[in-house]
């Protein structure tokens, strides 16, 4: 189940991306000018996308994918025209309508957008779940629950992303806070990866960690886990 801290910080980003910016990160994932700051993270998030898009292949017909976390639905789209039939799920509406009006008329039928949390179990059960970036705001503890949750309904692989603990990444986040407050995204938590291994490793009992490969342009740094389900 959940924690506590976990559901508070849950309500303070959907909050965020609802609301305070979610203009802006309709901005940041588009083609339209951004500051240098924003930039370097438009770079590390397209690279990231395709990061993870290549661990799942070029040819997803007839697989069923979650996207937890789907944002403005740049990775549910390129996994739609890949062939899956994609569940793409966030806590910010806003963002959600953006997703969809962003969706080419051909794909629509291969997505399914939904406005909601990504553990709800009514979502059923996929071959692949995909969570970019949407669990970095979290303790490595919380982290564990959620990808162990979400592997339990996974019947091929699921893989996400953390903050890697790193002395650049801290010091990058401490003076992140220098900048003007439009350039700043939530606070992140940064996670070390021989404790979210260990913590992962106690919790998933029928799935085992894969490849994992960093991605740091600039002011985005982010790690991809890939869990294989046995």
């Amino acid at each position: 189940m959940p924690t506590a801290a976990y559901q508070a910080r849950k309500g303070k980003l959907e909050t965020y991306f609802d609301r305070t910016a979610s203009q802006t990160w309709a901005r940041l994932t588009s083609d339209a000018p951004v500051s240098r700051i924003r930039a370097t993270v438009r770079q590390g998030r397209d690279e990231m996308r395709a990061l993870l898009l290549g661990w799942l292949g070029e040819d997803l017909t007839g697989r069923r994918i979650l996207d937890a976390g789907c944002g403005t639905g740049a990775l549910a789209i390129e996994a739609a025209r890949r062939g899956a039939d994609v569940v793409a799920i966030d806590i910010a509406g806003s963002l959600v309508s953006v997703a969809a009006e962003r969706t080419p008329e051909g794909l629509k039928g291969s997505l399914d957008y939904r406005v909601g949390d990504m553990l709800d179990p009514a979502l059923g059960r996929f071959d692949h779940v995909v969570a970019m970036d949407s669990l970095i705001h979290y303790r490595a503890d919380d982290i564990a629950r959620v990808v162990a949750a979400l592997s339990a309904r996974c019947a091929r692989s699921l893989a996400f992303t953390f903050a890697p603990r790193t002395p650049t990444l801290t010091l990058m986040h401490a003076a992140g806070q220098l900048f003007p407050r439009g350039d700043r995204s939530p606070a992140i938590e940064p996670v070390g990866e021989t404790r979210l291994r260990r913590l992962l490793a106690d919790r998933l009992d029928a799935a085992a960690c894969a490849r994992t490969q960093r991605v740091a342009r600039g002011f985005y740094t982010s790690q991809a886990l890939e869990i294989v389900v046995r």
